[in-house]
């Protein structure tokens, strides 16, 4: 195989003959033996490619004899990412010059693609398209419904006029799910600044839960997080997020101490619970708690006594309940789900766009495992988070 400029990620090429005989395709092989492929890439990856040369589906398969005959010879040439790890193989058909994706380990006999583009041209587009639309909170802006609208149809147009029709799911996805990012810009002194309304909006206005400085206790003195609580508030059932409304918000030491006395000693709280404040509950054994002097938003698990972060500060946990309530009224009209992980995936890649805090498995607390929740929550497809 040759490649150009490898050591540095180049473009990655093939000769003419390193595609025989698998790839026929006048304009896949021009592709392949002309400007190349990229070295690495936010969306797609090819360093398979890069290290093994063309491979097909029969020769990675675990049980080849279980293959449908027209998937013998396709050819795994990269696939698809999701953020630091590989979401599904790329397959390229060498007759056609179509591109699709699959689990190529799976069982070869349950083993189904997913279409992707009509070519390997069209498969860059769409990518470069997404990439520079989507993915770089440096964008300067504009922001809000109408910049979300205008990216979604951009994106759409691309994806419809380089198929020519139907657009297959991953991109659809792409055009309806990853403009959510561009909901809102930058906030005064917390990550975001959520338009006006826009929860009342998405959960109704009697769902939204606005806080009063009586409901404060001493230890939150972070005034960002207090003016978005008074101003702007939260779902008081954000789905998979309770919001406590009964009493003043306790910080973690007086909710066990007056809720729960027999149940946790103070030995067994995380360091500084008593400015750690109570905001509710993600699942049943899993507080979620604001740091009120930082303004960090984080999750703290009863079973293993540890104490992770969640999300980068309250405007970013709003928008991420705000994200799975949209994702569900998008599944209804489209039928994303249907294609789970891709939908999984695109869910933390556009909430690591906004929140890189809420998708980074680095430990950075005492005890850190490295899990965060909403990825786990996305994908959870035994528990149908996604579904509609």
């Amino acid at each position: 195989m040759s490649t150009t400029d490898t050591d540095v990620g180049g473009a990655i090429t093939l000769a003419d003959d390193e595609l025989d005989p698998f790839i026929t395709h006048t304009g896949t092989r021009d592709r392949l033996t002309g400007p190349g492929l990229p070295g690495d890439g936010t969306l797609l990856g090819f360093g398979a490619l890069r290290e093994h040369g063309l491979r097909t589906v029969a020769d990675l398969a675990g049980d080849a004899d279980k293959l449908a005959e027209e998937l013998r010879d396709r050819l795994v040439i990269g696939a698809l990412r999701s953020l630091d790890r590989d979401l599904e193989s790329i397959v390229l058909d060498g007759t056609t010059g179509e591109v699709s994706s699959t689990h190529v380990l799976r069982n070869p006999a349950h083993l189904d693609l997913s279409p992707l583009a009509p070519s390997l041209e069209a498969l860059l587009r769409f990518a470069a398209a997404t990439e520079e639309l989507t993915l770089s909170r440096g964008w300067p802006g504009p922001f809000g419904p109408k910049a979300v609208a205008e990216v979604s149809d951009r994106l759409s147009a691309v994806f419809e006029d380089g198929v020519g029709g139907h657009v297959p799911p991953y991109w659809r996805m792409a055009a309806l799910i990853r403009p959510l990012a561009r909901i809102a810009g930058p906030g005064e002194g917390l990550v975001l600044g959520l338009p006006k309304r826009l929860l009342d909006e998405e959960f109704g206005a009697g769902e939204i839960m606005r806080f009063e400085d009586v409901d404060f206790p001493p230890a939150l003195t972070h005034e960002p997080t207090r003016r978005f609580l008074r101003e702007t508030g939260l779902p008081e059932d954000g789905f998979l997020f309770q919001l406590d409304t009964e009493v003043p918000l306790p910080a973690l030491t007086e909710y066990y101490a007056d809720e729960r006395p027999d149940e946790f000693s103070a030995g067994l709280l995380p360091a500084a619970a008593d400015r750690l404040i109570r905001l509710g509950y993600l699942l049943e054994d899993t507080s979620l708690v604001v740091d009120g002097v930082t303004g960090a938003v984080l999750a703290w698990s009863e079973p293993d006594l540890t104490l992770r972060p969640l999300n980068a500060d309250i405007s970013t946990l709003a928008f991420t309940l705000w994200l799975l309530h949209r994702e569900k009224s998008v599944d209804a009209a489209h039928g994303l789900s249907g294609s789970y992980e891709q939908l999984a995936a695109t869910l933390t890649e556009t909430l690591a766009t906004v929140d890189p805090a809420a998708c980074d498995p680095t430990p950075s607390l005492p005890g850190d495992d490295g899990r965060r929740h909403w990825p786990e929550i996305f994908e959870n497809r035994a528990g149908g988070t996604l579904y509609a």
